[in-house]
């Protein structure tokens, strides 16, 4: 095969305007992400799972949440590189670009002994590696550490949050969902130098 042919998309991205009932849902996306991900457009084709979706993500990453949005993005993205996923990996580095210094993002899988990284954030983010891998690797000890360091609110939070990427990570994949310009280029910085790349989610 022509390695030089990019890959298409296995659904194309509709316009965002074929579904006027999604106008607010789009909007909020919008305004948090900076751009309207392709991953949607893609899931339009049915506009009440995007809805149900972005109800989902706002109860998880709303006020309500008791953990710093900060530490929620990367533990997307380490849970998302636990289970392969190119396209949610740009996306939540992505995220975490515009809630953290550049060093702590470049350090992320260097969190294990990095100085940037408190204890609590190091067991919250190898509970999100554990709990994103298939099989599930949450051990009782595992839980016992995120217990001393977090209330159960919190645990609850980060966990909604690793489940709700696990059904990202499955969809994207299986989507082989085209990247957006804006994550490529978090890509390329910060996660092409530890051998990430785009793979079937170019365009």
């Amino acid at each position: 095969m022509d390695q030089t042919v990019k890959p298409s998309p296995r659904l194309e991205p509709l316009p965002a305007d074929m579904h006027p009932e999604l106008k607010d849902a789009f909007e909020a996306t919008r305004k948090r992400m900076g751009f309207l991900p392709n991953s949607m457009l893609i899931m339009q084709r049915r506009p009440k799972i995007v809805q149900a979706f972005t109800a989902l993500g706002q109860a998880i990453r709303g006020p309500d949440c008791e953990v710093d949005p900060g530490l929620m993005a990367l533990i997307s993205h380490v849970c998302s590189r636990a289970a392969g996923c190119r396209y949610c990996m740009a996306h939540t580095a992505h995220g975490a670009s515009h809630r953290m210094e550049d060093a702590k993002l470049a350090a992320v899988w260097e969190y294990r002994t990095s100085p940037l990284f408190s204890e609590k954030e190091r067991v919250a983010l190898d509970f999100a590696l554990a709990a994103g891998s298939v099989p599930n690797d949450v051990t009782d000890e595992l839980f016992a550490g995120m217990r001393k360091h977090w209330t159960e609110n919190q645990i609850v939070d980060i966990t909604a949050l690793i489940a709700m990427f696990g059904f990202l990570n499955r969809w994207n994949d299986t989507m082989a969902t085209p990247l957006e310009d804006e994550p490529i280029e978090i890509g390329k910085k910060f996660l092409a130098p530890h051998g990430w790349n785009a793979g079937k989610h170019a365009r």
